[in-house]
């Protein structure tokens, strides 16, 4: 299982995007921060909703440099028929990955594997490939898109003024810390 700091394997799947099956790696992004967005299942009742959320803020997303995948245990056929017949999944501009192995949903950990269905997972991997966030929910809980946004935007800050620091809450234009020696002990 992958962990923070660690670079993430380069891992492939089917994919549907733009109308289209496709199979992606995550190679194609190197260079491009990518959020990854695992959830159970399709023509379900919490995921249409937090996928929808997502596509709303997709522009956003790429604004900050960054490709979204959402990735479930369905089939690419399966993630078409969906984006087909439901106004909130026909939003989706984003890749809709396709993990019925299980293999990429092991591999960030969030495979239920009795259940062969993935838990809420967001992972923010940076343009080297390595892992900056993790988070993971329980089936019945949804997850912000507003959050993942902001966590992505202070991540890409870090990494840009490796200076400084996000406190809790941080948004683009808020105030940040400066960690100085002085601290060094007193975290």
């Amino acid at each position: 299982m992958v962990r923070i700091g660690q670079e993430v394997p380069d891992f492939k799947m089917q994919a549907y995007h733009e109308d289209e099956i496709k199979e992606i790696k995550l190679s194609d992004f190197r260079g491009k921060w990518v959020v990854v967005v695992f959830y159970p299942a399709d023509f379900t009742f919490v995921c249409p909703t937090e996928l929808e959320d997502v596509a709303k803020l997709y522009p956003k997303f790429q604004e900050a440099g960054a490709e979204v995948i959402s990735v479930s245990t369905d089939t690419a056929f399966v993630h078409k028929a969906w984006h087909d017949t439901s106004d909130a999944i026909g939003q989706v501009k984003y890749y809709m990955g396709a993990d019925p192995s299980g293999n990429v949903s092991r591999l960030f950990g969030v495979l239920i594997e009795d259940e062969g269905l993935a838990l809420r997972g967001s992972f923010i991997i940076d343009p080297d490939g390595v892992l900056k966030t993790s988070e993971t929910h329980d089936l019945g809980i949804g997850r912000s898109a507003t959050e993942a946004l902001r966590k992505l935007q202070a991540a890409k800050f870090v990494r840009e003024n490796g200076d400084q620091v996000c406190p809790a809450n941080w948004t683009p234009g808020s105030d940040t810390l400066k960690p100085g020696l002085d601290l060094v002990g007193k975290i």
